[in-house]
């Protein structure tokens, strides 16, 4: 690259010119700095100051230091130069050094220093400094000034110092975008989101513009506060002053619409993005897993996919999330292979995700294979062991990790005893549920949260003490939820005590009056028991009252394909086939003597007829694509929505003994795994 027109003997204005010009590199700007020494011209401190710009814009601060200590009278423009040059490269440390260095050699700083010095102590969180820096700043009469006075506001609202913070932006005389966002990040950091959000507002009411950096800001409060009102006023802001395709922006209105549960929203500003980073696929990927949406996730991350783009930590997390919901342990298997083993086993994350999905596909030999290998267990990686061990059913097991725990020093949180309760009411064990239950509290210094006491309900309740289980929601120090009194529910069906679970189904029309499944459970137990009149009025209620029954859906994965089924699905191009698998089961099933148990049927109908509606639940058409579609020796892995009802449950034991084959159904709240013609069945909360 030609760097001088004439080589021979470059004049002065032609050195002017190439480094007002800039570099590409840093040996173009050695070969200037080389001329400057041949000429005699390396102590000019007016083009010295141009070097030393140039260097800090190519990112090497080594050099520029290098040329700065060989300079003989360095003048105050040349200090403020190297100091705000390290400020610029993230050198936050060696800023604060040079302005050492700098009242040392005699020089007192002026408006240019005060800034950047002041956004290296923000940086550092060197309040002393920012402090006497603050005192000097006043002696020195640059206390008016908007850019010193700005970047000391800044400093007191990154340090949590919002008492004084306010105080001087209080006394600026004209805010300007930075001082505003400055306040709004300072309530932020300190929790205070509402007042984040009106600061905003009266930056609007002022005529101030707001940048990107402010906008993402007040999102990032109306996400904190789930406030999906004040979101969809500052979205329409944006369209208005034409920011909706800043990526920056548009990324967080999606983290906003996800946290407040508006997925619908969500997706809606996420297709519309001219461009996305891989912060938003992650977004909407968690998003669609965490609200209940699992095929929605993978579809997001196949598109995802296509485009080329990697996955991070963030949306593999979401992806393995979504399925250990659907029970698809393939598609985990390959999702997972996308990222590096060691990415697992050294971030407590993703390896508690990849354990999480393990457990909840049933395969407790993998997910205690990663648990091994994790380079750092911290709390909730063991939570996560201890859980997928009690939801599989190895009970003691789990147990015995908790005595591990301790050894380690670790100290237990409220997810630790979640776990261990979930792991009682799996097996039963009540005198061990009450004593995990009090040591909380009394050795560990932990309070019982609702989840705590729904544990022991659902513990009490299924061991058949309903009374117990009763007085315990009496006592609870908050009203119980939904969860709670659920739990008692399920005791009063496993029990058939109509009696008891009238009184709590009123209890949960009150909390959740349009949850069909209240009205369905009851209708169960009412059909269980033969009230068949009782059944027909629960069901007139939910018709009077427009309340529809959540369709049980059930999903089962085939080569790494998940399929989705509901009951009489007929939809599958291989419905005919599926069919046909249900008829022959169906004759091979009364052959070996099995009778369809219609009690399990909501409503009052002719026997036949019941018999063909229980033939069709989701859960069997998936077993029937299983048996047709798998090879006969893998493993049937079926996941469902709502509860196996007790006819598929005695159904598929038998099929199992019939077939060979071994089948894990998970419902929502238990597996079942049937081997031979037994089931071991596992219930998690």
């Amino acid at each position: 690259m030609t760097i001088f027109t004439n080589t021979t003997s470059p004049s002065l204005v032609e050195i002017k010119n190439r480094l007002l010009q800039g570099f590409n590199s840093i040996k173009q700007l050695k070969h200037v700095h080389a001329l400057l020494l041949r000429l005699g011209l390396y102590q000019d401190n007016y083009l010295l100051n141009m070097v030393l710009r140039s260097s800090f814009n190519l990112g090497d601060t080594t050099y520029t230091s290098l040329i700065f200590t060989q300079t003989k009278q360095p003048n105050m423009f040349l200090w403020n130069t190297m100091i705000r040059g390290f400020v610029s490269n993230d050198c936050f440390q060696r800023a604060i050094g040079f302005y050492h260095f700098m009242r040392m050699d005699g020089f007192l700083p002026n408006n240019f220093t005060f800034p950047f010095v002041l956004k290296a102590c923000t940086r550092q969180l060197d309040f002393q400094l920012g402090v006497r820096l603050h005192t000097i700043i006043v002696k020195a009469g640059f206390d008016s000034d908007v850019f010193v006075k700005t970047s000391l506001l800044c400093l007191y609202a990154k340090c949590g110092i919002l008492e004084d913070a306010l105080k001087v932006f209080d006394d600026i005389p004209e805010k300007n975008v930075v001082s505003w966002t400055a306040i709004i990040t300072g309530y932020i950091n300190e929790g205070k989101f509402r007042e984040a959000v009106n600061t905003f507002r009266k930056l609007l009411e002022m005529g101030v513009r707001p940048d990107s950096f402010s906008l993402v800001r007040v999102l990032s409060a109306c996400a904190q506060l789930g406030d999906l009102s004040s979101g969809e006023w500052i979205e329409g802001y944006v369209r208005e002053v034409g920011m909706e395709r800043n990526v920056y922006v548009t990324t967080a209105l999606v983290d906003l619409y996800v946290k407040c549960g508006n997925m619908e929203r969500a997706r809606c500003v996420f297709d519309g993005m001219p461009e996305k980073d891989i912060v938003t696929w992650g977004t909407m990927i968690q998003g669609y897993a965490l609200y209940g949406f699992p095929k929605e996730a993978l579809d997001v991350f196949f598109r995802m996919q296509r485009e080329n783009l990697e996955p991070d930590g963030y949306s593999m997390v979401g992806v393995l999330s979504a399925c250990a919901s659907l029970g698809a342990l393939e598609l985990g298997v390959w999702a997972s292979n996308l990222m590096d083993r060691n990415e697992f086993l050294s971030n407590p994350v993703m390896g508690t995700a990849l354990i999480d999905m393990y457990t909840k596909c049933g395969s407790m030999a993998r997910a205690w294979e990663v648990f091994r290998g994790m380079k750092n267990r911290d709390v909730v990686v063991w939570n996560a062991i201890i859980s997928g061990l009690a939801m599989n059913g190895h009970v003691k097991t789990a147990l015995g990790i908790f005595g591990q725990v301790e050894k380690c020093g670790i100290q237990p949180n409220e997810n630790t005893f979640v776990g261990l309760l979930c792991g009682c009411t799996h097996a039963g064990l009540v005198d061990e549920g009450h004593r995990f239950f009090s040591c909380m509290s009394r050795v560990f210094s932990l309070t019982p949260r609702i989840e705590h006491y729904g544990c022991m309900v659902d513990l009490l309740g299924r061991s058949g003490l309903l009374d117990e289980a009763h007085q315990l929601i009496k006592s609870m120090p908050m009203e119980p939820n939904t969860i709670v009194w659920g739990a008692l529910l399920g005791g009063c069906k496993l029990h058939k005590n109509t009696d008891l679970a009238e009184h709590v189904l009123n209890q949960l029309i009150v909390l959740e009056p349009w949850n069909s499944g209240n009205y369905v459970l009851l209708s169960n137990i009412y059909s269980a028991s033969r009230k068949w009149d009782d059944a027909e009025k629960i069901r007139s209620i939910m018709i009077d009252r427009g309340i529809k029954k959540l369709h049980g859906s059930s999903w089962i994965e085939i080569n790494g394909v998940v399929h989705e089924f509901l009951v009489g699905d007929k939809m599958h191009p291989q419905s005919e086939k599926i069919y046909a698998k249900l008829d022959e089961l169906s004759i091979k099933l009364k052959a070996a003597g099995f009778v369809p148990t219609t009690d399990y049927v909501l409503f009052d109908i002719e026997e036949e007829e019941k018999e063909q509606f229980l033939g069709y639940h989701s859960e069997k058409l998936a077993l029937a694509f299983g048996l047709i579609n798998s090879p006969p020796n893998d493993v049937i892995r079926i996941a469902k929505n709502l509860r196996v009802c007790g006819d598929c449950h005695e159904a598929m034991k038998l099929v199992s003994s019939i077939t060979g084959r071994e089948i894990i159904v998970r419902d929502n709240n238990r597996f079942h795994c049937f081997i031979n013609g037994s089931c071991s069945c596992k219930d998690f909360w």
